[in-house]
């Protein structure tokens, strides 16, 4: 069956078409990942976007169970050179096309990706619409001009309700805007007590949890269009500690007075060089963002940048100069992608435990006399 894909300029590519029937419309993306298509696929901060992998062969080790970022894929059509039917791997339990059917997801193998790809780095990201069917151009490019981009792929994404992993260590509340699986990998193997809560989690619920320290998810979309998460980390800033992560570092940015923009065609992929200022560092990293913090906008607030990025010196990480907070751009949880970052997750544990140390000291029994008395 064919498959076509139109982007917004008038581009047209005809290839074979795989996964569900139907149509698809969303912003067309590229990332530069060699492996870890299934891990990309089931990333939710690709909510709302066509994704073109511009490695040329995909599907060849299958999709497992195991190696899913979130409960189900996220994207809206998926883009490649070439779809490996008969996957050869031990830990093959289905194909990508059995996948993308599954979920209604359209795809399209046999195109020139790299054309794709080089288009998008010098245009932009653009609309795309993707499609089985067999209706004119011109009904598409009318179907394409009248589609609106996402803009609540957050609420799409996030945990509906509050539920816990539970540990012996620090309790962590997880702020879900559209979390990978990694992040809560991370953090219950350092033993902590972690409760994953939906988006609009306001700052008093996140109280009641008593929670150590407040991790923030990654997640798709523009950060303003979140606005609610902003106002809550502006009110839990400096009393408890803060690592945000990607859409969470942008949300922290936008909390401390910096700014955000939309960058030309986005980071995605696992092997993105990003600068340590403190020591000079070169650590390889793996991103998903369109978006990012406006350089400009940092100076004035009591932000400090620690982190840029080696291609593009975009900012890559951020520190309260005050307050325990701080944020990376990129995924130190990586899947796909590179561990060198996972370090990030040790800092934020050290940075409570400095914290707590820090704060006076207050007993259980008083702490309990004093919720009854309504003080607290």
């Amino acid at each position: 069956m064919q498959a076509r894909l139109l982007l917004e300029d008038g581009t047209l590519f005809t290839g074979a078409a795989f996964g569900a029937d139907g149509e698809s419309a969303g912003e067309v993306v590229f990332n530069t990942g060699i492996t870890g298509y299934q891990e990309v696929l089931s990333d939710p901060s690709y909510c709302g976007q066509i994704v073109t992998m511009t490695y040329p062969l995909i599907g060849n080790y299958g999709i497992t169970r195991d190696d899913f970022e979130a409960i189900r894929p996220y994207v809206h059509g998926f883009v490649v050179r070439r779809h490996e039917v008969t996957p050869s791997n031990w830990r093959a339990e289905y194909t990508v096309d059995r996948l993308l059917k599954e979920y209604g997801i359209v795809g399209i193998s046999g195109i020139d990706t790299r054309m794709l790809t080089r288009k998008l780095r010098h245009f932009g990201t653009m609309k795309g619409i993707l499609t089985t069917g067999s209706q004119p151009v011109d009904e598409l490019k009318e179907m394409l001009g009248v589609t609106e981009l996402m803009r609540d792929q957050v609420a799409r994404t996030s945990t509906k309700q509050l539920f816990s992993s539970p540990g012996d260590k620090e309790r962590i509340v997880l702020v879900d805007f559209g979390a990978k699986s990694g992040i809560l990998r991370e953090l219950t193997k350092r033993g902590c007590d972690v409760v994953v809560v939906p988006h609009d989690t306001t700052a008093e619920e996140i109280r009641r949890l008593r929670p150590d320290g407040i991790q923030l998810s990654n997640g798709p979309g523009d950060p303003k269009d979140v606005p609610h998460a902003v106002n809550m980390i502006q009110e839990l800033l400096g009393e408890i500690p803060i690592f945000g992560i990607c859409l969470g570092h942008q949300l922290f940015a936008l909390a401390c007075g910096a700014d955000t923009g939309k960058l030309k065609f986005g980071h995605r992929g696992g092997n993105h060089p990003v600068k340590e200022l403190a020591t000079n560092r070169c650590y390889i990293t793996s991103q998903n963002h369109g978006y990012t913090v406006v350089e400009e906008s940092v100076q004035g607030t009591d932000l400090v940048v620690t982190h840029i990025n080696n291609n593009d010196k975009t900012i890559e990480g951020l520190k309260h100069a005050n307050m325990p907070a701080f944020s990376v751009q990129y995924h130190p949880e990586a899947a796909p992608g590179p561990y060198d970052s996972s370090y990030l997750f040790d800092d934020f544990i050290e940075m409570i435990r400095e914290h707590k140390h820090n704060q006076p000291q207050v007993s259980r029994q008083a702490e309990l006399v004093a919720q009854l008395k309504g003080e607290l």
